[in-house]
């Protein structure tokens, strides 16, 4: 009887531990997910360098439009679904690296600054290293614990993204300028472009960041026509709407150091109060 029951015991842990091997090689379909909105932001980016070859320059654009939006949803669908994790973060940083660093930068090279011998790759490298290096530093920042709370408002720097939109913003005016393009695409103008964006990526200049911004019940509904607008001029004249989207982010630079001081001067002052 006892070594029945001793059979029976060995043979319930056994089947406990089977079930147990088996969710561990099981993974959820959620925890999945963010990482295939990644991996078609990654994909888009790839695309954008093979149409820059091919020379079809408004599908270039189109894909790194379709790599901002999907760059945009994975860190949202990872926090919806709870499913973020340290893979998830490295491999987003990798299809950054490609979507909005070397992308943007083989497409201006193709575009313009093939132009001028030898020197056009080196600002094409330029812009490309500068988002590595931009990409590492946000990395490290997201596990110090020391930096200070009112950078939480901010990016250090023009974040991926917005850098891409400012290098490829000559090529997105040229289509509704045509006939500024002696100037747009200009290669000398190109490639100061691409160094001022370059710096902008790896200085630490406050720019602007609404992930943890509060809007005043007052402010909704003027906001939500303002986007509606937008929405509508986008659907309208794309290009043209981008383009000026692209500028008013570079106005909006000065203005948002201007409130970083304002609110670092605060924080300083509480802090020495508190002491």
């Amino acid at each position: 009887m006892e070594k029945k029951k001793e059979i029976l015991r060995a043979s319930s842990r056994n089947l406990i531990k089977k079930k147990a091997m088996k969710k561990l090689k099981e993974v959820p379909f959620r925890k999945m997910a963010p990482n295939i909105v990644t991996l078609m932001a990654l994909c888009a980016g790839v695309t954008t360098i093979r149409f820059a070859i091919l020379g079809k320059w408004t599908m270039a654009l189109i894909c790194i439009v379709f790599a901002c939006v999907f760059d945009g949803l994975d860190g949202r669908v990872a926090r919806k679904l709870k499913a973020s994790s340290k893979f998830g973060a490295e491999l987003d940083s990798l299809s950054d690296f490609v979507s909005f660093g070397v992308a943007p930068a083989i497409l201006m090279y193709q575009w313009s600054l093939h132009n001028i011998p030898h020197w056009g790759w080196v600002f094409t490298l330029m812009f490309a290293a500068a988002m590595s290096l931009r990409l590492a530093r946000f990395n490290t920042m997201l596990e110090d614990a020391s930096v200070p709370e009112y950078w939480s408002h901010y990016f250090v720097g023009v974040p991926a993204p917005m850098a891409a939109a400012l290098g490829v913003m000559p090529l997105l005016m040229s289509f509704d300028f045509p006939e500024a393009e002696f100037i747009l695409r200009n290669p000398y103008f190109c490639s100061v472009l691409m160094l001022l964006v370059a710096y902008l990526m790896v200085s630490r200049i406050p720019t602007i960041s609404l992930k943890k911004t509060k809007i005043s019940k007052d402010w909704v509904l003027p906001l939500m026509i303002l986007f509606a607008l937008f929405v509508s001029c986008l659907l309208t004249k794309p290009w043209l709407t981008l383009g000026l989207f692209t500028l008013c982010y570079i106005l909006s630079i000065p203005v948002t150091i201007i409130r970083f001081m304002k609110d670092k001067k605060e924080f300083n002052k509480d802090n020495s109060v508190t002491e």
